[in-house]
C-alpha cells in the first residue's frame, strides 16, 4: 500500500540584486498552516536597492517562518520552511533550524532558484565578503503571535497598538509597497485606514489623513509659493518627534544606509567644485506651456520644466562630452562614456535613488518626455529596479520643488558632474534695457575637479543656461 509522506523545503533568501549579502524582510503575506502554490509571493524584502516580492519556488503548506518582520537577514540563509507532499516510503527527518554558515547541497532535487527584478537564475555560489557577527541567529517565529516593538522605536504613535510579527492574508489591506513602508514609518495599522484609491487601494493621502485624524495638531508648516514646476522628487517620510515624547532613533539601513555610504565615499574621494548662474526662463515656461496646450509631444506626454532643464544638459554634453566622463582610478585613465544615462535624483520613502534614462543623448524631445515620466511613475511606486540605478554618467537633482534656490549637490559615485535646479521665482530684471518682472532660477553645476577643469565645467553651465534663456535652440540641436 502506498501511503503520502511530507518533506519539509526550505526557501532561502535569494539574492535579489548585484553585490547585496542582506535584505530587510518587509512584511509576510503567509503564516503557518497556510497553503502556497509554485510562484505565490509569499513576502516583500527590502534591499539598498529597492523593495522586492519574493515568490516561493514549490508548492506546499508553510510550516515555520524564521524571521519576523522587520528583520535584516543574510542571502542564503532560510527564512520559510514548506511541507512539500512527496512520494511513497519512510517519511523525512524534521528540518533543523538554519545555520549562519552555507547549508550543504540537498542530495534529492536540486532547489530551483526564481529569476527575480530582471536577473536569471545563477548557476554556481557567488562569493561575498564575511559580515561580522555581534548576536546568535533570531529564533525561528512559529505561529503569527503579536511581538514586542524592538528597540530603537521608528515612530512614537502613543495610541498605536503593536503589530503581528506575520501578516494575515485573509483580510489583507491593498496597499503599494511605498504606502505600506509609509504606513510602518508613521505606525499605522492599514486595516484602521478608510481606503479611497481604485478598487479599495490604500493611497498615501488616505494614511496622512488617518495620521490627521489620530494624532494632536502638529505645528503648521508655511507651503512653499506655488510655481509651475514638477519634479521627478517626493518628500522623503522621515519620523518625526512628538513634543513631550523624548527623543526618535530611526535605524540606517537598505536605501538610507546604502546612500549615507555612497555620499561619504564621493564628497571624501573626488574634489568637488560647484558653481552657479542664474538665469532668466520666462520663454523656456512659455515654452512649457505652449506644448502642454498644443500637445505637440503626444496627447499622453507629460511636459514640465524639468524636461526642457534635461534636454539642455544633454544639448550641454553634446557639445562638451568631456563632462559626460569617469575616473578610473585602477588605470590612472580619463574614461569618457560613448553614451549619456541621466540620472534623475528622486527622494522616496525609502530614500534617495537615482534611477537613470539609458542613452539619453540619443533621444528625441518626445522620446525623452515619455521615458522621463516612466521613470518619476516608476520610482513613486517603489519598483525601480536595480538595474535602472547602474551604469548612469550625469545627474539633474531638482531641489525648486522644495522652494530651495540652489545648494551644492555631491555628486552621484562614479560621475562626473550633477546638475542642480533650483526655484522658478518671478524677480526683477534688466531685460531690453528695461527693470521688468522675469520668470528666473539658479542652476548650480558640481563636477570632479580631477576630470572637468573649471573652462570645462564653466562652459557647460553657460551652455544649459544659454538653451534655457532661448529654449527653441533646443529645435535646432535636437
Amino acid at each position: 500500500m502506498t501511503t503520502e509522506v511530507r518533506s519539509l523545503r526550505e526557501f532561502k533568501m535569494p539574492d535579489v540584486g548585484e553585490g547585496l549579502t542582506e535584505a530587510e524582510i518587509l512584511s509576510w503575506y503567509v503564516k503557518p498552516g497556510d497553503t502556497v502554490t509554485d510562484g505565490q509571493v509569499v513576502c516583500e524584502v527590502e534591499t539598498a536597492k529597492a523593495a522586492v516580492e519574493l515568490p516561493i519556488p514549490f508548492t506546499g503548506v508553510v510550516e515555520q517562518l524564521f524571521f519576523p518582520e522587520g528583520a535584516t537577514v543574510d542571502v542564503g540563509t532560510v527564512i520559510i520552511s514548506v511541507a512539500v507532499a512527496g512520494a511513497a516510503g519512510a517519511p523525512a527527518a524534521p528540518a533543523a533550524a538554519p545555520a549562519p554558515a552555507a547549508a550543504p547541497a540537498e542530495a534529492a532535487e536540486p532547489e530551483r532558484r526564481e529569476v527575480l527584478v530582471g536577473y536569471g537564475p545563477r548557476t554556481g555560489g557567488s562569493q561575498r565578503r564575511a559580515r561580522r557577527t555581534t548576536a546568535a541567529a533570531p529564533a525561528p517565529v512559529v505561529a503569527p503571535a503579536p511581538v514586542a516593538t524592538p528597540a530603537p522605536v521608528e515612530a512614537p504613535v502613543p495610541a498605536a497598538a503593536p503589530a503581528p510579527a506575520v501578516a494575515v492574508t485573509g483580510d489583507r489591506p491593498l496597499a503599494k509597497p511605498p504606502v505600506r513602508k509609509l504606513a510602518k514609518d508613521l505606525g499605522i495599522d492599514l486595516r484602521a485606514v478608510t481606503p479611497t484609491g481604485p478598487d479599495g487601494v490604500i493611497t498615501r493621502e488616505d494614511l496622512h489623513a488617518h495620521a490627521a485624524a489620530a494624532a494632536a495638531p502638529a505645528p503648521a508648516v508655511t507651503p512653499v509659493a506655488e510655481q509651475a514646476v514638477e519634479s521627478a522628487v517626493e518628500p522623503v517620510t522621515v519620523p518625526v518627534a512628538v513634543p513631550g515624547a523624548g527623543d526618535v532613533r530611526v535605524p540606517i539601513k537598505g536605501v538610507r544606509k546604502a546612500t549615507a555610504q555612497a555620499m561619504v565615499a564621493s564628497a571624501f574621494t573626488a574634489p568637488h567644485v560647484t558653481e552657479f548662474v542664474q538665469v532668466d526662463v520666462t520663454r523656456t515656461m512659455k515654452f512649457v506651456r505652449r506644448l502642454k496646450e498644443n500637445g505637440e509631444l503626444g496627447r499622453d506626454v507629460r511636459v514640465s520644466p524639468l524636461l526642457l532643464v534635461a534636454k539642455a544638459l544633454l544639448t550641454a554634453v553634446k557639445r562638451n562630452p568631456g563632462i559626460n566622463a569617469q575616473w578610473d582610478e585602477a588605470a590612472q585613465e580619463i574614461v569618457i562614456k560613448g553614451q549619456v544615462n541621466l540620472g534623475i535624483a528622486a527622494a522616496t520613502p525609502r530614500g534617495l535613488i537615482v534611477p537613470n534614462i539609458k542613452d539619453a543623448g540619443a533621444k528625441t524631445l518626445s522620446a525623452l518626455a515619455v521615458s522621463l515620466g516612466e521613470l518619476v511613475d516608476t520610482a513613486r511606486q517603489g519598483k525601480t529596479a536595480p538595474g535602472d540605478m547602474q551604469g548612469g554618467t550625469v545627474t539633474i537633482t531638482n531641489v525648486g520643488v522644495f522652494g530651495v534656490d540652489s545648494g551644492t549637490p555631491i555628486l552621484n559615485p562614479g560621475e562626473a558632474a550633477i546638475l542642480a535646479f533650483g526655484a522658478v521665482r518671478e524677480m526683477p530684471w534688466v531685460h531690453k534695457g528695461k527693470v521688468v518682472p522675469r520668470q528666473v532660477t539658479t542652476l548650480a553645476l558640481s563636477f570632479d575637479h580631477r576630470l572637468v577643469d573649471g573652462e570645462l565645467g564653466s562652459k557647460v553651465l553657460a551652455d544649459i543656461a544659454g538653451i534655457l534663456e532661448h529654449p527653441k535652440r533646443l529645435i535646432t540641436w535636437g
